[in-house]
């Protein structure tokens, strides 16, 4: 029996000062600590020397929880800690070190039914984050300490009362989510009460008057993200390396198309070819095309722009890009642009004007001038991304400058029409200038998608004040680690795959870009050590996840590259034939990405965890249909007896289809055997689909091809080299 109530006291911080101390081993003239808690911002917290010359040392108010950072000494060279107690990989082929910052309470063990709460651990908070309403019902969080508290339950002023369950846990905290049934009319309050051993303890929005929380229908706002991008599958497209159909256009010193990469070479694509190969895209399943920048600009990448309003000449002109994103929505493909504003060139007009006229030019508050004249050569006398004195940054703050990158934002969506933004570096711009840009250019199109390109953890961003997505790279380092380097075990690669997915609302999870390839990593394949096995196991995972999948151009062709430039090569058309196993099942698991409402949804459920045999299942489902995924990373056969849940049960009375060789597998309430192959994603859907491989349309000509070389046209009718 709940013992008698006992009011719990007030709101506890939740972060500590913490003196960082560095001891330099030759003289400097600066020394900085950058890390997660700074958006790795090397200029956000400088050190001061010690009287030695050599100890620098500063103080920075950090939030519970882990930490990664780095010092900078003089402003390039980036150093871990000597004396860390704890060195980790990024996941990204970096070592950063690593501090755990504690609240005094956790020096001591929390207990199971100890009659204890630990109460600097406790938080509600009502953004998105704690307090957020998704297709019917508001979603209310609480955090506690990890392993505290036995129950969770969130009582209304109607006496109504609603069970939170523990959505996810860190290494700190256990996270408690209720879902309250809300027609957005009616205003109440809320409490909650925490259940341990017996002993229930209340947390109110004011303790001591004991004042609930509140929810004002007339005021509250949800985060609305476009709906369109739930049913949507994303391919990247790298524009000088897809395809190209305009010869007129070329660099003097194009490449052949099967060239070798470089840093700086150029292959000329270009946008004609792109809308050549609609019917391919069209083919393949795509509905949006990502594209890398397409401005001018001195580079092949083009993240160092000479205009933002400009095409590159090498990659068409502007009617031409207009014409072809015209003709990708004629055929009901969107079209995604990637901005850089965080920097431009060393060409940019404005920036041309500083180095002419120096101190007098009237656009000295675009960028971060240290002396003049400038001078663009090694060690520049200007901040500039990473050092790079080709990309000198932009100062987003500066008024004049924040009215040019938005009238940019207009530029593209008047001319172009485009669906959305990819925002390159999005941590390094400050967060005033992207609250601006949301509020600007929602007013104009609210189902106009935002994306930040962040690698790691994107709730500062998603507040519904900024972004609306991030590309998922917490996705491809879960699939990295148990696909294609095999180093987590079927219940880490579940865990975590859970633990991002509920670090964000739901609306945010859906409309996550999921990829597992990108311009900035090696192929997945080449991850994979060339194992198309294990590729297509991946590709099998991203397009069943909980998010948007995001192709990277040629990965569904079988396309080798490893880092940067290898990554980059030019589209392999001669492998886009009926015979390449590769685009047979990516054609497959679009046709499945676009159809299934229950890969739309939120939902998701994993069963079947063995982490000694390396297998799992985990299935979705949604009013109309259900997807089950098994899956087995080991190198021998596999064997699951599976009990289906109900939710999927009542969706297969015919049975659960393969859908790659369309074997049927029968669903009752007894457990179903299932026999996977080694390094295999068995993908069953309760809809059942034709049977036969998926051919290109007939529309789609390969012969004649600018994209490839003569050689490559040659050899077009043979054999994949990746088919089986």
């Amino acid at each position: 029996m709940i013992s008698s109530l006992v009011l719990v006291g007030a709101i506890f911080q939740d972060s500590r000062l913490h003196e960082f101390v560095f001891v330099s081993d030759k003289p400097a003239k600066s020394v900085s600590v950058a890390g997660t808690f700074n958006n790795w911002d090397k200029t956000a917290h400088f050190m001061k020397a010690g009287q030695d010359g050599r100890t620098w040392s500063t103080k920075i108010e950090l939030k519970f929880g882990k930490h990664q950072y780095k010092f900078v000494r003089d402003g390039e060279e980036w150093m871990v800690d000597p004396k860390a107690a704890k060195n980790v990989d990024d996941g990204n082929g970096n070592t950063n070190s690593e501090l755990s910052i504690l609240p005094s309470e956790y020096s001591t063990p929390a207990l199971p039914n100890d009659k204890k709460v630990t109460l600097s651990a406790i938080q509600h908070v009502q953004d998105v984050s704690g307090l957020n309403y998704d297709l019917g019902e508001l979603h209310v969080t609480l955090r506690t300490r990890r392993n505290d508290v036995g129950s969770v339950r969130v009582q209304l002023t109607n006496k109504q009362e609603y069970s939170a369950k523990k959505v996810r846990t860190d290494d700190l905290y256990d996270y408690y989510r209720a879902l309250i049934p809300w027609n957005r009319k009616s205003s109440f309050d809320y409490r909650f009460q925490l259940v341990d051993g017996g002993q229930s303890f209340y947390w109110f929005a004011n303790n001591e008057q004991k004042q609930g929380f509140q929810v004002r229908a007339e005021s509250f706002k949800p985060f609305e993200a476009p709906r369109w991008v739930e049913g949507t599958v994303f391919y990247q497209i790298f524009p000088d390396r897809f395809a190209n159909g305009k010869r007129e256009n070329d660099p003097r010193d194009v490449m052949p198309w099967d060239g070798i990469p470089t840093y700086s070479n150029r292959f000329g694509g270009d946008a004609v070819g792109v809308e050549g190969k609609l019917p391919y895209l069209k083919s393949l399943g795509v509905n949006a095309v990502y594209f890398n920048p397409i401005f001018k600009s001195p580079s092949n990448h083009r993240y160092e722009a000479d205009s933002y309003e400009m095409v590159d000449s090498q990659f068409g002109t502007n009617e031409e890009f207009y014409k072809l994103t015209s003709a990708m929505h004629k055929v009901g493909i969107r079209a995604v642009l990637d901005f850089a504003f965080n920097h431009t060139s060393p060409g940019f007009d404005q920036f041309m004007d500083l180095r002419t006229r120096g101190e007098k030019s009237p656009y000295r508050d675009w960028y971060f001038i240290k002396s003049f004249p400038i001078v663009v050569g090694d060690k520049p006398n200007y901040e500039a991304w990473y050092g790079f004195p080709s990309m000198p940054k932009l100062n987003t703050l500066n008024p004049a400058t924040e009215k040019h990158l938005l009238n940019v934002c207009d530029f593209w969506m008047n001319n172009a029409k485009i669906d959305g933004m990819r925002l390159d570096v999005a941590n390094e711009v400050d967060v005033k200038f992207w609250r601006k840009m949301r509020t600007h250019v929602k007013a104009k199109n609210p189902n106009l998608w935002i994306v930040g390109e962040i690698w790691g953890d994107g709730n500062p961003w998603l507040k519904g004040d900024q972004f609306d997505s991030v590309m998922n790279y917490q996705f491809r380092n879960a699939v990295m680690n148990f696909v294609a380097k095999g180093t987590w075990s079927a219940t880490q690669f579940a865990d975590d795959l859970m633990r991002v997915k509920e670090s964000y609302p739901p609306q945010i999870s859906r409309n996550m870009m999921n990829l597992i390839g990108s311009h900035d990593t090696p192929r997945f394949l080449n991850e994979c050590g060339l194992d198309a096995d294990l590729a297509l196991m991946g590709a099998a995972l991203q397009f069943t996840w909980v998010g948007a999948p995001s192709i990277y151009y040629g990965d569904e062709l079988g396309m080798e590259g490893g880092a940067d430039p290898m990554n980059r090569k030019g589209m392999a058309w001669s492998r886009a034939n009926n015979q390449n196993r590769f685009l047979s099942v990516y054609r497959k698991l679009t046709n499945l990405r676009r159809t299934s409402k229950a890969l739309s949804t939120s939902n998701v459920e994993f069963q079947n965890l063995d982490d000694s045999r390396r297998v799992g299942v985990y299935s979705r489902t949604s009013d109309l249909d259900a997807v089950v995924v098994a899956f087995n990373r080991s190198e021998q056969n596999q064997e699951i007896s599976v009990s289906f849940p109900k939710s999927v049960q009542k969706h297969a009375s015919r049975g659960l289809f393969d859908i790659i060789s369309g074997s049927r597998y029968s669903v009752s309430n007894r457990p179903t055997t299932i026999i996977l192959k080694p390094k295999t994603a068995l993908v069953l859907s309760s809809r059942q689909e034709s049977n036969s491989s998926p051919t290109l349309e007939s529309s789609y000509q390969l012969t004649g091809d600018r994209g490839d070389s003569a050689q490559s046209r040659a050899n077009l009718n043979n054999r994949s080299p990746l088919a089986k």
